[in-house]
């Protein structure tokens, strides 16, 4: 209905100078030269104007974003709330607040700029995406049993939005010559030099990345309590000491005369 209300309106808008024209076209005969004129300088003062309803029609047909999806919109992300001829209306996500949450702001955006930037969009298409979590671990505690622990929670988070999922990206390898990605979480390891880190890549939907990190570190937080002889979780630790005493000793030596 809301996309419906605006065709309608620019329609009314356009029937109406059809009319005028016709209307004052005797009156209009001798006034073509000077309306070029001005028409030519009106295009030039509103350009932007030009390109973002030019961006409204492009938005219009060419799939770029709908209303209620999530975007990146010349460096303003957030959910599409409203697009109009001119601009589109996100509601803000992030800034100060983090977690992909709203911060209260409405961001009313020229939509032109389809034309002049990325336009990232996070639910179009494929409402998914990979996302990752960093756990490091102890040298000396039972990384095997580390590597089970994770592949085991990351499965168990993963479940809930697998087939849905899987059946998105079907459709996406249809639709585009794009790689036939795993969609399973996979659980990597390195060594650097004070820690073993895992790294869990997993899918989820895109509105719900705060919650499934909480709930992988809240099981792996459990696991640690369930076993402490075999895990341990590392951090960084800085140790500071006093600067030892220093004893100065001057000793004079005198001259003769």
């Amino acid at each position: 209905m809301h996309k419906l209300r605006q065709v309608l309106r620019a329609s009314s808008y356009f029937l109406s100078l059809l009319l005028a024209i016709s209307i004052f076209r005797d009156r209009l005969g001798g006034l073509s030269v000077a309306f070029g004129v001005a028409g030519a300088g009106i295009a030039f003062a509103l350009q932007e104007v030009i390109a973002s309803m030019a961006g409204w029609v492009a938005l219009s047909f060419g799939g770029f974003y709908r209303i209620g999806d999530r975007v990146v919109l010349g460096g303003i992300k957030g959910d599409v709330i409203e697009i109009s001829f001119l601009r589109t209306t996100l509601m803000e996500l992030g800034d100060w607040v983090h977690g992909d949450q709203y911060n209260g702001r409405i961001v009313r955006v020229a939509n032109s700029l389809v034309f002049k930037e990325p336009v990232y969009n996070y639910s179009g298409g494929f409402p998914f995406l990979w996302d990752e979590i960093k756990v490091p671990f102890r040298y000396g505690c039972d990384w095997k049993f580390c590597r089970e622990c994770l592949e085991e929670i990351s499965l168990q988070i993963a479940s809930d939005s697998d087939e849905a999922a899987r059946a998105a990206w079907r459709q996406m390898v249809l639709n585009f010559r794009i790689e036939d990605a795993s969609l399973d979480p996979t659980v990597t390891m390195v060594c650097n030099d004070n820690w073993i880190e895992f790294t869990v890549r997993y899918v989820v939907n895109y509105k719900g990345r705060r919650k499934a990190k909480d709930r992988l570190f809240s099981a792996i937080m459990e696991c640690f309590e369930a076993h402490p002889d075999r895990l341990s979780m590392a951090s960084a630790t800085f140790h500071l000491v006093e600067a030892p005493p220093i004893q100065v000793q001057v000793t004079h030596s005198g001259s003769g005369i």
